[in-house]
């Protein structure tokens, strides 16, 4: 049995890249595009490329890491990376109690070390400019709407993650892979709406990078990207464990 200090350094790292490399790959392409003119009224904040093209991008760097995340750390810890994740795992009884608040905690410090590592890597630009890749409702898109987005978008990743590396009789040889893509595909889809966070841990991060660097405060919009993706995560594992009990 691998102690929970061992299996909450794993969460840590693992969030950690997660949030180095997805929210890093966002602030990059607006520092990038700083300045640069947008093809069509609906590419608002993000790059240069159209808007999709960006997401794309965008959306592979999160698959890339992810994927690299679960197969680097899933025999370990079981590569939750996501508060939401583990919140609806202890919902099904199928994670102790007693390591809620431990995985959680080591979720947030590893997304908090990797937005401030990243401004030191890349400059106070990629705060000021880039704002570590944070998660805001675009323009037009209301509260409500974005809890609802990000609850569906986190229905979805929950989904593919009980049938393919919860459920017992799933073969977890892809398990990896397939995540990653799923996440990289809803990035795609709902990036331009609410910036596609399904984690709280994955906006915490760069949401207090940018506080103590001088990007955007966006404190206001939190409550967003954890309510809509714990509704999300829960729903989608209890319906998951009607349908196949």
């Amino acid at each position: 049995m691998i102690s929970l200090m061992k299996r909450c350094i794993a969460e840590l790292v693992g969030t950690f890249i997660l949030v180095f490399f997805g929210p890093g790959a966002a602030a990059i392409t607006l520092m990038i595009a700083r300045g640069a003119e947008t093809p069509n009224i609906f590419n608002i904040g993000i790059g240069a490329l159209g808007g999709l093209g960006d997401w794309l991008a965008i959306g592979l760097a999160f698959a890339f890491a992810i994927t690299a995340s679960i197969y680097a750390f899933g025999r370990i810890s079981g590569c939750h990376i996501n508060p939401a994740v583990t919140i609806a795992l202890w919902t099904t009884k199928r994670f102790p109690t007693r390591e809620v608040v431990p995985y959680i905690t080591a979720q947030l410090i590893g997304a908090s070390l990797a937005s401030i590592l990243f401004v030191v890597g890349a400059g106070i630009v990629a705060a000021t400019v880039g704002g570590l890749g944070a998660t805001a409702p675009f323009p037009g898109i209301g509260y409500s709407q974005a809890i609802l987005v990000e609850a569906i978008g986190t229905f979805l990743l929950m989904l593919v993650i009980m049938g393919i590396a919860v459920d017992e009789k799933a073969p977890k040889e892809l398990a990896g892979l397939i995540i990653g893509l799923t996440v990289g595909g809803i990035i795609i889809t709902i990036g331009n709406i609410t910036g596609s966070s399904l984690n709280p841990a994955r906006t915490f991060g760069p949401y207090l990078g940018d506080v103590l660097f001088g990007g955007p405060n966006l404190w206001y919009y939190f409550p967003i990207y954890i309510v809509g993706p714990v509704i999300g995560a829960v729903v989608a594992a209890l319906l998951y464990d009607y349908l196949t009990k």
